[in-house]
């Protein structure tokens, strides 16, 4: 007799279907007994306290940065170290805007720059300090000791900056022009970006004069501290050289305008800048339509006679013009990659092209700075070094170069790049020049 409750059927394999048949009562009864209890399905994970997420509520941090600001009052220095020992018990990182709008305005900004009266302020803030340039220089050095210190602070400072900018018409005169001298310094001393001068662009401060105005200010104490050469590298960073006319409503953006204003305003040099900064980009665009009409084929008098007109509207010497022209005439043909061929292919295009330079070489100055830009130019197109000499022989046969401006340039006109090359390459014909100078001199006398 089996007695089936002590079976192990999971040992026995071959008997569970037996057993079955055999006592199909009996095994009922405990596949019944050992039927599974019924459980949830899914998982129950339980949160680690550290990744729980704290709510943003500044309040509290407010009125930590407020009370020790109120505690150190306006010894600066003891600001510097106040921040600094704050960072280590304080969230700076979470809290970035909340902490650069109290050091600036002395509170919490609300959107338009107001300061929101139910919050904790201080007194003891830029705001409120004096107006000029030496306690703006203090400031701006606690911001800087606070950003070398949290190194992660820097991004939202700057965000911090161009917000406070589209805020300017929330500001007083006063609190504008604070403000002002503080970003010129900032941009001075590289805490930030000129990238931040967008913010003038926007049409709530621009229609009202407000972005000029500060523009003023901030740029006077930019120059102060650096000079008009760093001012200028900075824009050009950042693509913001070509845009300070956009700091006036469109029916005021002229060069004209620009330059009276800042030129009564005590900035003469960014006015000088602006005006080198238009000259140039009207150099480019005359230089893609030129490069346009070459492509399309245009005969060369309709181009001299459009050239001749861009350079009365535009003030262009015939000096600047013939780099423009030589420059376009070279990149209107793409150029083989073999330096033995690229000085035969050189050579009939400029043959071809010669006409036009010829129109714009009528003065000795013109040839000069001619021969100076075929120089660096076959300098900085390895595959041209070789083509230097036939190229200016081509020209002098074709009367775009004369004897003179050649010998000049061999003397003393030349440029550093590839001097000792370009010379060699010329020396020949060099003297053939002079020899047939000496007599042709010779051949006048006899007449005489």
């Amino acid at each position: 007799t089996i007695n089936i409750n002590n079976v192990n059927f999971a040992s026995y394999p071959n008997y569970q279907v037996w057993l079955a048949k055999r006592y199909p009562e009996q095994v009922s009864f405990m596949n019944n007994q050992k039927q599974q209890k019924p459980t949830l399905t899914g998982q129950r994970f339980k949160t680690r306290k550290r990744d729980e997420k704290e709510r943003f509520d500044p309040t509290q941090f407010q009125e930590s940065i407020v009370q020790g600001l109120n505690q150190t009052g306006s010894d600066l220095e003891a600001v510097a170290k106040f921040l600094d020992a704050s960072g280590a018990k304080l969230d700076y990182r979470r809290y970035a805007e909340t902490l650069f709008d109290i050091l600036v305005a002395g509170g919490m900004l609300a959107p338009g720059g107001s300061i929101s009266d139910d919050l904790t302020r201080t007194e003891f803030c830029l705001f409120t300090a004096q107006e000029d340039l030496e306690t703006m220089q203090a400031y701006a050095q606690v911001f800087n000791k606070l950003i070398r210190r949290y190194k992660y602070l820097e991004k939202g400072f700057e965000e911090e900056i161009k917000k406070l900018l589209l805020f300017l018409k929330g500001f007083t005169e006063s609190e504008r022009n604070k403000l002002a001298m503080l970003t010129g310094i900032l941009l001075a001393n590289g805490n930030i970006s000129a990238a931040v001068i967008g913010s003038l662009f926007n049409e709530n401060v621009v229609k009202e004069g407000v972005s000029a105005a500060f523009a003023v200010k901030l740029f006077k104490s930019w120059i102060y501290e650096r000079d008009i050469n760093a001012v200028a590298v900075a824009l050009r960073k950042v693509g913001m050289d070509n845009r300070l006319m956009e700091l006036f409503p469109a029916n005021k953006r002229s060069c004209e305008h620009f330059s009276k204003y800042f030129t009564d305003a005590g900035l003469k040099e960014l006015s000088d800048f602006a005006r080198n900064q238009e000259a140039i980009g009207s150099r480019k665009e005359l230089q893609k339509e030129l490069q346009e009409m070459m492509a399309r084929g245009d005969n060369f008098k309709d181009i001299i006679a459009y050239v001749r007109e861009e350079m009365k509207k535009t003030s262009i010497s015939e000096q600047l013009m013939i780099g423009i022209v030589w420059s376009s005439v070279m990149s209107c043909v793409e150029w083989n990659k073999k330096e033995e061929l690229v000085c035969e292919q050189s050579i009939k295009h400029l043959k071809q092209y010669s006409p036009l330079l010829k129109a714009f070489t009528s003065q000795g100055a013109s040839e000069i700075i001619l021969l100076v830009k075929i120089q660096e130019y076959c300098y900085d197109n390895i595959h041209f070094m070789k083509a230097f000499q036939k190229i200016v022989v081509l020209l002098y046969k074709a009367d775009v170069l004369s004897e003179e401006a050649i010998l000049k340039w061999y003397t003393e006109a030349h440029v550093a790049k590839g001097k000792s090359v370009f010379l060699e390459q010329m020396k020949k014909f060099v003297e053939w020049l002079k020899h047939a100078e000496e007599e042709s001199e010779s051949e006048e006398e006899e007449e005489n």
